[in-house]
């Protein structure tokens, strides 16, 4: 039985035989493109939506490793789990993606990276939105290459609790439960997930083999509440609450040996919702805060402890002026504030303020979608900006359409990017400007799109001999950066017992020189093919290849792609309250690096127990 599908505007095409089949899936919905819940096929934007129906299936550990199945996503990691990552979308980094947790914004202001998305594990995931394109008039600043939006899972009526247990390679050890409950007045649920592993070396000369060093230990500890209240019919209130604590060995700077090295992460997020609706208004006001900590144990230069914080009051106004028509208004404030302390005992903060209003509104008119958004920022720090997006979707036939989408973002530099703890300060660090094109065509099981952005500005890292102070800087490069190419994908279902899902993307990241710039793959293949002998077993295999791709830009240092990965996964049904599962990531024990000088996991099994009431 075919219980989960990747999920993307192609979706919409594979409803109606899915409808068919023995498990009865809900209506796919979006709530990140325009903020507001939305059906995938009433949306202009490029969508990849991944369900935990695949979660499930594919046995992944992290975020990373499910949004790596994606078309125009890929990453790059400094060592195992919980090493510093960053995920290309589009060829976009980290700083450039807004992360989301139930809407609320994970993006660390005190790190360089944006969000740590290192950091979040796998567990009570119902979907994760990844919106591709500049969303800046919708999002803003955070969202000049796109969106993803982590839901964790909503609550069931009754009573119910899950429960799993699992273990495996470099003494890998996961944990994790929900309780929930819900009726007609109220619904809780809280979850907890913990995950220990002794890892591998962080740091390894390439072609060195990395049990010649010690490992780098990791602990994640994952807790989520949330509980809404319906006051009345058309009136709710709703809390939030995650937090995740982790611990994180690694090594100093040509050092695979060094035990001293630790970061311990601290990180808290808070919302506050109410919901009220009369007659055709859907009003909503949010109270979130993100908080961050990171302590470094160990350092003996630069920085030692990093306090981040997001906080942000929101309203907005969903108008359904026709059946299909609506207009969403909306205003809010936000701030990022950052301090931080230097093993030299000295001292240094800084805040942003921001207050925003926006608008969007969609019109369907027979087979024609069009969706207007526009957002004005004002910013204490940086020059005031208007930005905004025009998405069009026309629908040829049942199965055939076309979508383009347009948009102008704006990225201002984060506060550390700023402040440059490491080396110099440049106190004429702009913002980034985006130009962002997109067009797809769609029929039936394939889709094909082509992306143009543009960023005027682009921020970078700029260090000559590798070892920060003074010469180290982040500076604007001249002129405009370039990332364009083309996603193509295809789901299908070959027999009743065979899926296949294939996605392809081709990326050119260049500087006004057409010079490529560093760490960007050239190209990506995804395969994907599933089995389903009996309705209780699933069998999984999973193949991955990344192109050319160079540690630093004008395809200078060491090549980090031209490899093959492949990982295999299955699970069985026991009951209506066990399963088993199992899986065995890189299954020809590829030896490979995505940063040059920084390990990664060889053949690596898992074995694993759930159970739910």
């Amino acid at each position: 039985m075919k219980k989960s599908i990747k999920l993307s505007l192609i979706s919409v095409t594979l409803l109606s035989s899915l409808q068919a089949q023995t498990i009865t899936m809900k209506p796919i919905t979006i709530t990140s493109a325009t903020k507001t819940e939305q059906s995938i096929k009433d949306i202009t934007s490029n969508v990849n939506v991944i369900t935990a129906e695949e979660i499930e299936e594919k046995q992944y550990t992290t975020v990373v490793q499910a949004l790596n199945s994606i078309a125009g996503v890929n990453f790059t990691s400094n060592g195992g789990l919980g090493s510093t990552t960053s995920i290309n979308l589009r060829g976009a980094g980290n700083s450039r993606v807004l992360v989301l947790i139930d809407g609320i914004k994970y993006n660390d202001p005190s790190s360089t990276s944006g969000a740590l998305i290192q950091h979040l594990m796998i567990e009570n995931i119902q979907r994760i939105e990844i919106i591709k394109g500049a969303q800046s008039g919708i999002w803003g600043a955070d969202a000049s290459a796109g969106v993803i939006n982590i839901i964790t899972k909503e609550t069931k009526k009754g009573t119910h609790a899950t429960a799993n247990i699992e273990a495996g390679s470099y003494q890998t050890k996961k944990f994790g439960a929900t309780i929930s409950h819900k009726s007609s007045e109220f619904d809780i649920k809280f979850s907890a997930s913990k995950l220990t592993s002794d890892g591998f070396s962080v740091q390894a000369p390439k072609g060195k083999d990395v049990s010649d060093y010690e490992d780098d230990a990791y602990e994640n500890l994952t807790l989520n509440l949330k509980a809404n209240y319906n006051i009345t019919d058309s009136a709710k209130v709703g809390i939030n609450i995650t937090t995740i604590d982790a611990q994180k060995e690694y090594d100093s700077y040509g050092n695979p040996d060094d035990t001293t090295m630790k970061s311990d992460i601290s990180d808290q997020l808070y919302t506050l919702n109410y919901t009220q609706k009369y007659n055709n208004h859907n009003i909503k006001f949010k109270v979130e805060q993100s908080e961050f900590s990171r302590d470094v144990k160990g350092a003996t230069s630069g920085v030692k402890n990093f306090e981040g914080e997001h906080t942000n009051i929101e309203l907005n106004n969903n108008i359904k002026y026709n059946e299909e028509d609506f207009i969403i208004l909306g205003l809010g404030m936000s701030s990022d504030t950052v301090d931080y302390e230097k093993t030299d005992k000295s001292k240094n903060n800084k805040e942003n303020k921001n207050n925003h209003i926006y608008l969007t509104n969609s019109n369907k008119i027979n087979n024609l979608l069009f969706t207007q958004s526009a957002r004005y920022d004002r910013y204490d720090n940086f020059d005031n900006k208007a930005t905004g997006k025009l998405g069009l979707k026309y629908d040829l036939s049942k199965n055939i359409f076309i979508t383009s989408n347009y948009g102008l973002a704006y990225s201002v530099p984060n506060i550390v990017q700023e402040l440059n703890p490491w080396g110099a300060v440049n106190s004429d660090l702009n913002p980034e400007n985006t130009t962002s094109f997109d067009i797809s065509f769609g029929y039936n099981d394939f889709q094909v799109t082509y992306f143009h952005n543009k960023i005027t500005d682009l921020i970078e890292w700029y260090d000559p001999d590798g070892w920060g102070g003074n010469p180290a800087i982040y500076k604007n490069l001249d002129g405009k950066s370039t990332f364009k190419g083309f996603e193509v994908e295809y789901n299908k279902d070959i027999t009743d017992e065979f899926t296949l899902q294939l996605n392809y993307t081709a990326l050119e990241a260049e500087d006004k020189d057409e010079k490529r710039l560093a760490r960007k793959v050239k190209n990506k293949l995804n395969v994907i093919l599933d089995y389903y002998p009996t309705d209780d077993l699933h069998l999984g295999l999973a193949g991955e290849y990344i192109g050319s791709r160079f540690d630093k830009a004008d395809m200078q240092g060491e090549q980090t792609g031209k490899y093959t990965l492949v990982h295999f996964a299955t699970d069985y049904i026991i009951n209506n309250n066990f399963s088993v599962y199992g899986k065995i990531d890189n299954l020809t024990d590829k030896e490979y690096q995505t940063v040059d000088g920084y390990a990664t996991a060889g053949r690596s099994f898992y074995l694993g127990l759930k159970a739910q009431y």
